[in-house]
């Protein structure tokens, strides 16, 4: 018996089989069909009209805002533009009665956000993440408020509101003639009126950002505290928070955002009457009120936007260099 022992040099196994090279050049051209002239085309619409709609809309007048702080225009013309510097920003600060009451209910409204709301989404996160049941009805019922529209909530909390037919003044009896509560015309009411049905929508939104932060707590975290014989605070005070770090440092965040640009209850409710002044209001009272200082309202946007920036800023900074290390 003989065996027929071919060995192959190095150039016969280089060698590709018959049809390796159509295949190669197949797939080459397949992979270059993956994006057609069309998809090209669709897909440069979608991102650019987007993209385009938002540099106009944002970033270009931003930019025009910040230019118009520094002068004088009544919106009629071009020509009426005068350049005036600081005299906008001097005017606001030293002769404006309106500008500090306003910071000072902004202020209010950070910390009622953070002292009301936002322990109950914590608690409704809590209590939501036992995993009790119908946890996904309670869930859309809590955060419900959240989707809709901040107009909406303002006419819904209005009729809460309504001296003679509304539900608060019914249940206590001050809808009768002598006896009424004007819960969004009294000046030393009707603030304390709109945080409430701020805190109302807000509490859902906190619900959802502490719950998502519990679902990424490490269930073993947990289970050793157990058998360390800790009882459910302990757990929570000593485990769990501390875990949530992440997600109170995004809390705080999205508080002071909420706080600055609170503009849609208020101006639902009143118009921002006296009582309810926030820098949002000035703003829009200026710039499209019925004497239009386009410049003196821009420059309350201004200040508004480098509240905004000081806390934005350092948080952008911080998670960058969190991902940068990770």
């Amino acid at each position: 018996m003989t065996t027929d022992m071919t060995t192959k040099t190095p150039e016969a196994a280089a060698v590709p089989p018959p049809g390796a090279d159509s295949a190669s050049k197949r797939a080459q051209q397949g992979h270059r069909r993956l994006l057609t002239r069309r998809d090209r085309i669709t897909l440069a619409l979608m991102a650019g009209v987007p993209t385009v709609l938002h540099v106009a809309l944002v970033w270009v007048t931003a930019l025009a805002s910040i230019l118009l702080a520094f002068t004088t225009w009544d919106g009629i013309g071009f020509d009426s533009i005068k350049w005036v510097g600081l005299d906008n920003f001097q005017q606001l600060f030293n002769d404006n009665p309106q500008f500090w009451p306003a910071v000072q209910h902004n202020v209010i409204w950070f910390v009622a956000l953070i002292l009301v709301p936002t322990p109950l989404g914590l608690f409704l996160a809590i209590q939501l993440d036992k995993k009790i049941r119908f946890s996904r009805v309670y869930q859309t019922a809590f955060f419900l408020p959240v989707v809709i529209s901040m107009a909406c909530i303002g006419f819904v909390w209005q009729l809460v509101y309504n001296p003679d037919t509304g539900l608060i003044n019914s249940l206590i009896g001050a809808n009768k003639p002598g006896h009424y509560i004007d819960w969004i015309g009294d000046p030393d009411l009707n603030l304390w009126a709109v945080l409430v049905a701020a805190s109302w929508r807000h509490t859902g939104y906190m619900m959802i950002l502490y719950l998502a932060g519990l679902k990424s707590v490490d269930p073993s975290l947990r289970e050793a505290s157990a058998l360390d014989g800790a009882n459910e605070w302990q757990t929570f005070k000593n485990v769990i928070f501390p875990t949530l770090r992440p997600t109170n440092t995004v809390v705080l965040v999205v508080t002071i955002i909420e706080a600055l640009r609170a503009f849609d209850l208020v101006f639902v409710f009143n118009k921002g009457a006296q009582g309810t002044e926030l820098l949002s209001i000035l703003v829009t009272n200026n710039i499209i009120g019925e004497s239009s200082r386009i410049g003196y309202g821009s420059a309350i946007a201004v200040v508004l936007l480098v509240i905004s920036l000081a806390v934005i800023i350092p948080y952008l900074v911080a998670t960058f260099r969190k991902e940068r290390r990770s």
